[in-house]
Parts: structure tokens; C-alpha cells; sequence
């Protein structure tokens, strides 16, 4: 036993080994990762500083900060920015105020509830592109649309709603995306909801609107940030339900963010414009991250 113990390395010795196989074995992840997300970034950065258009070989060089002056002083850049703004508040108010109420409701029991579950949250596992194809072809078409032959069985005028209404049409369609996804998750919450603590109210005398907003909806105050803040992530860049459906018009009246880089990128090819674009659009997604983050830590210390 002594043998064995003169022989054993320090304590010391053995974290350093550790940490140093540890550090080893992450580091070739760790070098792929900040390649990955640091090399783009950076040429983003350089090319925000050119004068660099894909069609026009003769405007080459240093451009400075021309490039986001233009963008910044560009009516389109603020209607595209209000367009995502209210793009993105509209998807949460119909998702999480839908999501709520079809919680409590299949909460309940009833008959072919499953089924009903499974019907809610399909949507969510249907692509973007092929979303968005569904609702311009099949059901909203002027023509031959089943909305246009349903104003017509009962003698309205079909709408062309992609023309007339744009941008909230391609809210409609984003929110019965998103819309599973938050049943999805505020139906867990109802869930983990004591049913003591219910029927203790019940026999109190709550009715159903005192029990929802005096127990069920305080219940799901952290469910509901934590829906905000991933929705809000994802919504920031929603492109296919608007390339498909409108390509961002009329003029620019569906055009948000991401859109707006895509044109300047790949319709237009200045790749110098585009670029500060999408660095703006890094700021402030990182600036509603940060208030994001902040607001759910909050709501989960409460």
C-alpha cells in the first residue's frame, strides 16, 4: 500500500492532465465553431466598407461608412424596419393569444381530443416554402382559391388578398406556422398546473373567466416569455412565406429586413449595401436578444 502511494502522482498533477486532455479534445470543435461564426462575420464587416457591385466592375475601393449612410437614409431601410417590426408583433399577439386559448381548451376533456392535438401542431412541421405555396395557390387565390369560392357561395366579391393586403396576409400565414409551436408549449404548461389548486377555486365559487385570469394565466407567465423570446428569434428573419408569396411588394409594402438584403444582395448585386445591411441587422438582433435574455431571466427568478 505504500508502494502503491509513493508512486501515484500528486492531486495537482492530476486536474492539470485532466484539464489539458479536456482542453485537447474540445479544441478542434472549439477552432470549427469560431471559424464557422467569426470568418463570416468579418467579411461581412470588410464588405460593408466597399464600394462592391457585382454588375458594375468600376466601382471598386473604400467606401467607409457611404454604405450605411445610404442604407440608414433610405426610406425603404425604415419601411422595411417598420414592416418587420410590425410583422413580428402581429405573429406573437395572433400565436401566443391563439396558443393560450386553444391550451386551456384541449386541456379539457372531450371527444377526439387527440386527434384534435395532432391537427393543431401539423402546421408546424410544414416547410416554409411549402406553407407559404399552400395558402397563394390553394386557398387564396382570386380565382380558383377555396376563401374566393366560399365569398362566392354566400354572393361576396372575391379578394385578391395578396394585392390589397400584403403584409397581412403574410402574417396570417407565418402565424398559422408559429401557432403550433406555441400551443405546444403553453399546453405543457396548463398541464404541470395543480388541479387542486383548480378545484379549490371551483368550489369557491371561481367561474371559468376567475379561474383563467386569476390562476391559470399568471401560471403561464414564464411559458409565454420563453415562447416570446424563441419566436421572436426566428421571426426577425422570416424570408420564404415572403419570397414565395409576394416578393415584397406591392413596391416595398411586405418588405421587411431580411427581404431587403436579399434585393439589394441578389436582385440588385450590391454586395457592399447588402452587407451593411445585414450588419445593421445583426445589431439589432442582438439588441432584442440582450432585452430578451434580460426579460426571461426576470420572469424565471420570479
Amino acid at each position: 500500500m505504500q508502494a502503491v502511494l509513493e508512486h501515484s502522482p500528486p492531486a495537482g498533477a492530476t486536474v492539470r492532465t485532466t484539464k489539458r486532455t479536456g482542453f485537447l479534445l474540445l479544441s478542434p470543435s472549439a477552432l470549427i465553431l469560431l471559424v464557422w461564426s467569426i470568418v463570416p462575420l468579418v467579411m461581412t464587416l470588410w464588405y460593408s466598407l466597399q464600394n462592391y457591385n457585382l454588375v458594375d466592375p468600376t466601382l471598386h475601393g473604400f467606401a467607409g461608412i457611404d454604405n450605411y449612410w445610404y442604407l440608414l437614409t433610405d426610406p425603404d431601410f425604415l419601411h422595411a424596419l417598420l414592416n418587420t417590426l410590425v410583422l413580428v408583433a402581429g405573429v406573437l399577439l395572433i400565436s401566443i393569444g391563439g396558443g393560450t386559448l386553444l391550451a386551456v381548451l384541449y386541456d379539457q376533456e372531450f371527444f377526439g381530443r387527440g386527434i384534435a392535438r395532432i391537427m393543431v401542431i401539423s402546421p408546424f412541421f410544414i416547410m416554409p416554402t411549402v406553407s407559404a405555396l399552400l395558402w397563394k395557390n390553394l386557398m387564396l387565390h382570386p380565382i380558383y382559391g377555396v376563401y374566393s369560392a366560399m365569398m362566392r357561395a354566400v354572393g361576396l366579391t372575391p379578394i385578391d388578398w395578396l394585392a390589397r393586403f400584403p403584409l397581412m396576409t403574410v402574417m396570417m400565414i407565418v402565424a398559422w406556422e408559429w401557432l403550433p409551436f406555441a400551443v405546444l408549449i403553453l399546453l405543457t404548461a396548463v398541464q404541470s398546473l395543480d388541479g387542486e389548486q383548480r378545484e379549490a377555486a371551483r368550489m369557491d365559487g371561481a367561474g371559468p373567466i376567475a379561474r383563467f385570469r386569476y390562476i391559470i394565466l399568471p401560471h403561464l407567465g414564464r411559458a409565454i416569455s420563453v415562447v416570446v423570446m424563441i419566436e421572436t428569434i426566428y421571426l426577425l428573419t422570416i424570408f420564404a412565406e415572403i419570397s414565395v408569396t409576394t416578393a415584397g411588394g406591392p413596391g416595398v409594402a411586405s418588405t421587411n429586413l431580411a427581404y431587403l438584403i436579399y434585393s439589394r444582395a441578389l436582385l440588385q448585386f450590391d454586395v457592399g449595401g447588402a452587407s451593411a445591411g445585414g450588419v445593421v441587422a445583426i445589431v439589432i438582433a442582438n439588441i432584442v436578444a440582450i432585452f430578451l435574455v434580460r426579460a426571461v431571466a426576470r420572469n424565471l427568478e420570479a
